[in-house]
């Protein structure tokens, strides 16, 4: 039988009740009847005794308790379900703290992070801690709080209370999570210091050490100390040279530019590598434009891994890469058996897409536009719907249905302005790629305008004005960009080279080259357009060098119709040749090659 009290306060606020969602419910009855002593029966009046005289019995002193903790929950949830976050915590934490429940901590936790609030989520997490200092929830809940706020360095005692709690078998996944965590921080550098610090016992662990150097050299590389990185991977490595972690993060400096880190990928891959790191490394040689070796390991691992459909996904691409469209195809083909087999329909659909899509590039690129549109016609309705249109429309335009296809484009529906910025985007592209540049220009001229300081409108609008012929346009923009931006070494390097290619103030074009080159060094383009301008100055063997170094970092057809023109000048007319046929096999109707062999009457 339940005590008076308690009957009393479930009627005064019965009618409220009916206002809460259902769970709510449960989980305030699991809550107080979970934490609770259990009721006991009323106990029977005493004969002659006057009710007022009577000290409370302990059953009616845990039917208060039990009243006003019932109150707590009720009111609090009523107010965290109205949008009043501070009530909602204060309550429940009152609620936490009568009742000793880990449950009602985290709840006023989660309802402090919801509200936005991290200072109301760093008094709550640091109460559940004091109450439960063993409790791996509430450390947890602290130090991701920490991390919310950015108190890096405030985070190391829970950090450090996380990874030693962990279990050896759990730690590799753990260190993944922390990784990702700290990622996010805003002084890398200091992330990078406190992570390291909370690894140290683990440093000294040969079956964890190869991991958790891993882990600091990914931050290492985060926080852009790549020569930190490269000690944590000799670190890594001569702890555990066969070990995933440690390919992984040499991979990840190989890609970041380190080469001296690719010895040790390459040993990894000698004994028996993982079918997902020999994936991986593929395309950071197919990044690297190292596409022959690249295809080494492709083959590799397709010949271990035949059903890969990864790899063979990487494989059609690399063909096309190499304009080599039979061996596309084929790849293609065979990945399409592949993904037909998957049992997961979600993921059958996305494989199918993906393979659909590249069929439809490579048909593009072939020239092949009506089998093209075939490959992108068995993609469903819905999926991927502005990229797959704006293919079609590329297709329907080469068809001569350029109308057509701009009507794809802008039929696709725009949720919101970032949807509609991309639609206009997709037709100023397929204006540009089918010879109408006034129309590209004059649709990319209204983004600019609604969009005036977004550097990457303002730098497509003048690409497009020097197409359409609008030079002043052109450099006014550039030049307001570099001085809005100048760390926008697209501008420096576009504004340079157009000054190169119409042989005009040659000292500012190279000075503004090689601004941009001081900030994205070995960019191929770049290297080409400083290249171009060495050549216009007379400086016939610095442009080759230069011409030389773009190619081998990028095959690019204009790199190699520059690079085709300095050999010609220099005399060296077979290796021109030789360079030209390449890059007529990639893109027969490049126009900057077109323009130099016609220029130079010459016919590879």
């Amino acid at each position: 039988m339940v005590s008076l009290t308690t009957v009393k306060c479930l009627d005064y606020y019965g009618s409220m009740v009916s206002k809460l969602r259902n769970f709510r419910l449960a989980l305030m009855s699991a809550l107080v009847l979970g934490t609770l002593p259990t009721l006991a029966q009323e106990a029977p009046p005493l004969d002659n005794a006057p009710s007022e005289a009577l000290p409370p019995s302990a059953a009616d002193t845990a039917a208060a308790l039990n009243a006003e903790l019932f109150y707590d929950l009720l009111v609090g949830e009523m107010s965290a379900s109205q949008g009043d976050a501070v009530n909602a915590v204060a309550l429940l934490m009152e609620a936490a703290r009568q009742s000793q429940s880990q449950q009602l901590y985290q709840r006023a936790a989660e309802l402090a992070l919801q509200s936005r609030s991290g200072q109301r989520a760093l008094m709550v997490a640091d109460e559940w801690q004091k109450n439960f200092p063993k409790s791996r929830e509430a450390n947890r809940f602290m130090l991701q709080v920490l991390l919310m706020l950015n108190r890096i360095s405030e985070s190391q005692d829970a950090l450090n209370r996380e990874v030693a709690w962990t279990p050896a078998a759990a730690k590799p996944s753990t260190y993944l999570a922390i990784a990702q965590l700290y990622s996010r921080a805003t002084d890398k550098a200091l992330a990078a210091a406190v992570v390291e610090q909370a690894l140290q016992p683990d440093l000294k662990n040969p079956s964890l050490a190869p991991a958790a150097w891993a882990t600091i050299g990914h931050l290492r590389i985060a926080a852009n100390q790549k020569d930190l990185a490269l000690q944590a991977l000799k670190h890594a490595y001569a702890q555990g040279p066969r070990s995933g972690a440690t390919a992984l993060l040499a991979l990840e400096l190989m890609e970041s530019g380190v080469a001296s880190a690719e010895p040790m990928v390459h040993d990894y891959m000698q004994h028996q590598p993982a079918p997902t790191i020999q994936m991986a490394y593929a395309r950071v040689l197919m990044a690297q434009n190292r596409l022959d070796n690249a295809l080494e390991q492709l083959n590799r691992l397709l010949k271990s891994n035949p059903d890969m459909a990864d790899a063979w996904m990487a494989l059609a691409t690399l063909h096309a890469q190499q304009a080599n469209w039979k061996k596309a195809q084929e790849a293609l083909q065979r990945l399409e058996t592949l993904v037909q087999k998957m049992p997961a329909l979600a993921q059958r659909t996305q494989a199918l897409t993906q393979a659909y899509l590249l069929g439809g590039r490579i048909s593009l690129q072939q020239k092949d536009y009506a089998q093209a549109l075939a490959w992108l016609e068995k993609i469903p309705s819905g999926v991927d719907t502005l990229n797959v249109q704006s293919l079609k429309a590329q297709a329907l335009a080469k068809l001569g249905k350029l109308a057509q296809g701009r009507a794809l484009i802008r039929a696709v529906q725009a949720d919101s302005e970032e949807q509609e910025m991309q639609k206009r985007q997709a037709e100023v592209i397929l204006l540009r790629d089918n010879d109408a540049p006034q129309e590209a220009y004059l649709l990319q001229r209204t983004l600019y305008e609604q969009f005036p300081e977004n550097a990457n409108v303002a730098y497509e609008t003048a690409i497009l004005a020097e197409r359409a012929g609008k030079i002043d346009a052109m450099e006014k923009i550039l030049r307001d960009i570099i001085q809005k931006h100048p760390d926008h070494h697209h501008a420096f390097n576009a504004l340079g080279y157009s000054y190169a290619e119409r042989n005009i103030r040659l000292p500012e074009a190279k000075e503004l080259i090689e601004t941009a080159l001081q900030q994205a060094p070995n960019d191929p383009f770049i290297l080409d357009s400083l290249a171009w301008v060495e050549f216009r100055m007379g400086n016939k063997d610095s442009a080759l060098t230069l011409l030389e170094k773009a190619y081998a970092l990028r095959n690019d057809v204009e790199i190699a119709a520059h690079l085709g023109e300095v050999l010609w000048s220099t005399g060296n007319q077979e290796r021109a040749r030789s360079v030209w046929r390449k890059a007529l096999t990639q893109d027969a109707d490049n126009e900057t090659l077109r323009a130099t062999l016609e220029r130079l009457q010459v016919k590879p």
